[in-house]
């Protein structure tokens, strides 16, 4: 058999291709590189965007935004003080982008205007924050990035 462009051309086609399948196999089969949705009903969590707009929305028009800080302790959210505290009812949602199982949802139960997350719930790392609440009838969201 003699060696021609053409003979080159067909062999450098076909490795080309194979190696574009190995890849594709690859990905595609291997746990290693399985990948997940952030949320479970995405479609259905898309349907309350607007919801969280006007949240958001309401959140940025108070006096005094909510703020959080790493302490020894653990994580510090600090809400407005000049809203009751027992009047705020919640949750907090932490989700961890790099492990799901580390997600966690904890309700807000106020007696002062902080809301201390403890530090043995939180591995260090790049965490989503977002608290949702509702005083007086008025619903707010605050969203963060953190690094704990």
């Amino acid at each position: 058999m003699k060696f021609n462009w053409g003979t080159g051309l067909v062999i450098g086609m076909l490795s080309f291709m194979s190696f574009i399948l190995y890849f594709v196999i690859t990905m595609s089969t291997d746990q290693k590189y399985s990948y997940d949705l952030v949320i479970e009903d995405y479609y259905k969590h898309e349907m309350n965007l607007q919801g969280a707009i006007d949240a958001t929305a309401n959140s940025n028009q108070l006096e005094t935004p909510v703020t959080g800080t790493k302490t020894e302790a653990g994580y510090l959210i600090a809400f407005p003080k000049n809203l009751d505290p027992k009047a705020i009812t919640g949750s907090v949602f932490l989700y961890r982008p790099s492990a799901r199982q580390l997600d966690f949802d904890m309700p807000i139960r106020l007696s002062s205007s902080n809301l201390l997350i403890p530090d043995k719930r939180l591995v260090g790392g790049r965490w989503n924050i977002t608290i949702t609440w509702e005083y007086e009838g008025k619903n707010y969201r605050f969203e963060d990035e953190i690094t704990y």
